[in-house]
C-alpha cells in the first residue's frame, strides 16, 4: 500500500515536472512581408528562451486591421498584433490594448526615452504607451543612374522639384522599350495615402486641408504624370513592392519607395541605382516625406502578457539589425548600425526622416485615409476632376474631425 502510495506520488510529481516544462506559446500576427522580420526574431527569441513558443501568423497588409479587430471583438485575439503606426490610436480608443507604460517603467531592456519622438508618439494614446515601435521608415526617390547618363540627364543632379522629376520622367519614357519614366503606389489602400501626402504637405496642405489649392497642385501633378504616361498606369493597383519590382526589373527608370526596398534592389537591380530625397514642389518647398513603420501591441486579453512582453524587449533589442539586414531604420538613438551598407542611401534616408511627418493620429484614421484614397482614384481614373474628388473628401474628413 505504502508501495502504491509512493509510486502514485511519484508519477503525479513527473507529470507536474512534464507541465512545467511544456513551453507557453504566443500567438503573433505579423506582416507578410518579403524579409520576414518576425520570423526571424522569433525563432532566435526561442532558442534563448526555452519556456516560450512564438506562433507567427502572418497576415497581408490590407487585412491585418480588420482581421485584428474582428479577432479582438470575437475573443479570438492572438497576444501580440503588429499595427500600421497611424492605427494605434484606433485599436487603443476601443481599449483593447494593454497598457504598457507599469511594464516599461520595471524594463530593463526598452528605454522609453530613447525612442525618436514621432514613432512614440503615434505609439501613445492618452498618455499612456501601447505599442512598441519596432523601426521607422520614410520613402524618397529611387533613380536608375545608368539611364540618367543613356538620355543625357545627370546622376549626380537628381530631380530637386516637381517640375525637374516630370521633365526628366519624361525623357526617361521610352515606349518602344515598355519603360515608364517614373512608378509609384496610388493603390487604394494605406500604402497610397502614405505615398501621397508627402505632395500635398510639400504644397503646404495636409490631410486635413484636402480642398486647399496645395492639395489640388499635389493630384493634378499626379494626374498629369499617369496622363501623359510618364507614369505607369498601374500605379493604380500597385503596391510600393511592386512599383520596385518594376524598377528593379528595369520597366521604369525611377521609383518612390522606402529602405525596406533594399535588400531587393540589392539582389534584383542588375544597374547602378541611387537615392535622391523627394523632391518638392519648388526649390523652395518645404521638404516633406511620410512617417511609416509598425509597432507591436499585447492585447489586454492576452494569458501571456509577460512572456508577449518578453518578446517585444527581444525585438527592440536587435534594433540596430534594422538597417542592415531589414531595410529600415531604427525607432530608437541608441540602436544606429555599424558599418551601414548601402551608406549613400542611409544618408539620404536619415535625412528624409527629419521631414517625415505622422499621420494622424486619429482613431478614426482609417475612414480619413479611405477618403483620400477615394479621392486619388476617382481623378486617376477620370471618373471625377481632382477639385471635386478633394472637395468630397474634405467634407467626409471634416465629419470626422467634427469641424
Amino acid at each position: 500500500m505504502i508501495k502504491a502510495t509512493m509510486m502514485g506520488l511519484v508519477l503525479a510529481m513527473a507529470a507536474v515536472a512534464t507541465a512545467q516544462a511544456e513551453p507557453v506559446t504566443v500567438k503573433v500576427w505579423a506582416l507578410d512581408e518579403p524579409t520576414r522580420i518576425t520570423e526571424t526574431f522569433a525563432r532566435e527569441f526561442e532558442a534563448r528562451n526555452p519556456d516560450v513558443k512564438i506562433d507567427v501568423k502572418l497576415v497581408n497588409f490590407a487585412n491585418i486591421v480588420n482581421d485584428a479587430v474582428r479577432a479582438a471583438a470575437t475573443g479570438t485575439a492572438p497576444d501580440i498584433t503588429m499595427i500600421d503606426n497611424p492605427e494605434v490610436a484606433l485599436f487603443a480608443s476601443h481599449n483593447i490594448l494593454l497598457d504598457l507604460t507599469p511594464l516599461l517603467a520595471q524594463s530593463k531592456v526598452i528605454d522609453r526615452n530613447d525612442f525618436y519622438p514621432g514613432p512614440i508618439a503615434n505609439s501613445t494614446w492618452q498618455g499612456r504607451i501601447v505599442a512598441i515601435p519596432r523601426g521607422a521608415n520614410t520613402i524618397a526617390l529611387y533613380y536608375n543612374a545608368d539611364l540618367f547618363k543613356e538620355v543625357g540627364l545627370n546622376p549626380d543632379q537628381p530631380p530637386r522639384t516637381w517640375a525637374e522629376l516630370y521633365d526628366a520622367a519624361r525623357k526617361l519614357t521610352d515606349p518602344a522599350k515598355h519603360r515608364y519614366g517614373l512608378v509609384f503606389s496610388a493603390i487604394a489602400s494605406e500604402e497610397g495615402t502614405f505615398q501621397f501626402l508627402p505632395w500635398v504637405q510639400t504644397a503646404g496642405a495636409d490631410f486635413d486641408t484636402l480642398g486647399s489649392d496645395g492639395a489640388l497642385r499635389a493630384l493634378q501633378f499626379w494626374q498629369k504624370l499617369v496622363d501623359d504616361k510618364v507614369a505607369s498606369p498601374d500605379v493604380l493597383v500597385y503596391r510600393q513592392n511592386d512599383a520596385t519590382g518594376q524598377f528593379a526589373a528595369g520597366n521604369a527608370a525611377m521609383s518612390i519607395s522606402g529602405p525596406w526596398e533594399l535588400p531587393t534592389l540589392q539582389k534584383d537591380a542588375h544597374f547602378t541605382w541611387r537615392v535622391a530625397l523627394l523632391p518638392g514642389e519648388t526649390a523652395t518647398s518645404p521638404r516633406a516625406s511620410a512617417l511609416g513603420e509598425f509597432a507591436n501591441a499585447i492585447f489586454k486579453t492576452s494569458a501571456h502578457p509577460a512572456e508577449a512582453f518578453r518578446f517585444l524587449e527581444y525585438i527592440y533589442s536587435q534594433a540596430a539589425r534594422n538597417w542592415n539586414e531589414f531595410g529600415m531604420l531604427p525607432a530608437n538613438r541608441s540602436a544606429a548600425p555599424q558599418d551601414p551598407k548601402w551608406p549613400d542611401a542611409y544618408a539620404v534616408f536619415v535625412e528624409q526622416m527629419k521631414y517625415a511627418r505622422g499621420r494622424g493620429p486619429h482613431p478614426l484614421w482609417p475612414q480619413i485615409s479611405k477618403a483620400i484614397q477615394t479621392a486619388i482614384q476617382s481623378t486617376l481614373t477620370h471618373q471625377s476632376d481632382a477639385r471635386t474628388a478633394l472637395a468630397t473628401a474634405q467634407a467626409s474628413i471634416d465629419k470626422i474631425l467634427k469641424k
